[in-house]
């Protein structure tokens, strides 16, 4: 195959951003991870969010997180991240 069409970085198996997180026992880990999977899916880096924070987009565990932020958003006016949070919730 020609290297024209060659993605010599797929699979690096690294997150393509770096997403700052409490360690994973803090209490405040799910929160923050919560608020990182909706602002990657803003940016369109769910996955590397995914892999970043062990959670999967819609895990269940953040939800109670994701409906504060839905309100938070709502109140805000800041649409966009409420239908992220709305679509998580599904």
């Amino acid at each position: 195959m020609s290297r024209a069409f060659v993605n010599e970085d797929a699979g690096s198996g690294g997150p393509a951003k770096r997403y700052v997180l409490p360690e994973r026992n803090d209490p405040t880990f799910d929160a923050v991870a919560a608020e990182v999977l909706l602002e990657a899916a803003r940016e369109g880096e769910t996955q590397s969010a995914e892999q970043a924070t062990g959670y999967y987009w819609g895990e269940k565990k953040l939800h109670e997180h994701v409906r504060r932020i839905l309100a938070r958003a709502e109140s805000s006016g800041d649409e966009r991240l409420e239908s992220l949070a709305r679509r998580f919730l599904r």
